[in-house]
């Protein structure tokens, strides 16, 4: 029994496939009353693009617009504002913080965890568990992450807040990225520098 559970505005090509236990439109922050009145007529529209598969226990918010043939994996967590171009790929596990925009064949392996205003743009890689950070002191200022085009980043490598991270460059496994990498270049350590 596929168990889909729709709840704001959705709109939702035939041939998209879902898995099990699957949420969409749920409700972000500011509207997560509407949980308890069970009227969700006010919320943002939820759009997911031809030929996509959205797997088992994957919830998208509300306000959400995914592309032509994404692919997630299971236990991916979507939230309210994201952007997502054609063609990506969301591992299990995943989970994208509000507000982020990623552009097209982007391949987010298990485990990415993307801060709120992350910005990625077309043709990048991320390996398993990267964690991509939006705030230094822990005091509310967000300074998101900008991740140019073709770039490469290792698996387990942390992108501290505020970081540009260049065209075609690449991060190596296990990095610690505290200050802007340069297009075309090779990063690696902690603190990561070029090499």
């Amino acid at each position: 029994m596929n168990m889909v559970k729709k709840l704001g505005p959705l709109e939702l090509p035939d041939d998209v496939i879902i898995g099990e236990n699957v949420i969409m439109g749920y409700p972000g922050k500011k509207n997560i009353s509407c949980l308890k009145s069970k009227d969700f007529t006010g919320l943002a529209k939820t759009v997911i693009g031809s030929g996509s598969v959205i797997r088992d226990f994957t919830v998208i918010y509300s306000d959400v617009k995914i592309g032509k043939g994404v692919r997630t994996g299971h236990h991916v967590l979507i939230r309210e504002g994201c952007k997502i171009g054609d063609h990506c790929l969301i591992g299990s596990g995943s989970i994208i913080e509000n507000d982020c925009d990623i552009g097209e064949n982007v391949s987010l392996q298990s485990g990415v965890y993307l801060s709120t205003g992350t910005k990625i743009k077309n043709d990048v890689f991320i390996g398993p568990n990267v964690c991509i950070t939006n705030d230094k002191k822990m005091d509310s200022n967000i300074q998101p992450v900008v991740i140019e085009k073709g770039a490469k980043i290792g698996a387990n490598s942390t992108i501290i807040a505020g970081v540009k991270v260049g065209k075609n460059s690449m991060i190596g496994a296990g990095s610690v990225v505290t200050k802007d990498v340069p297009d075309d270049s090779l990063i690696y350590g902690n603190p990561a520098k070029e090499r």
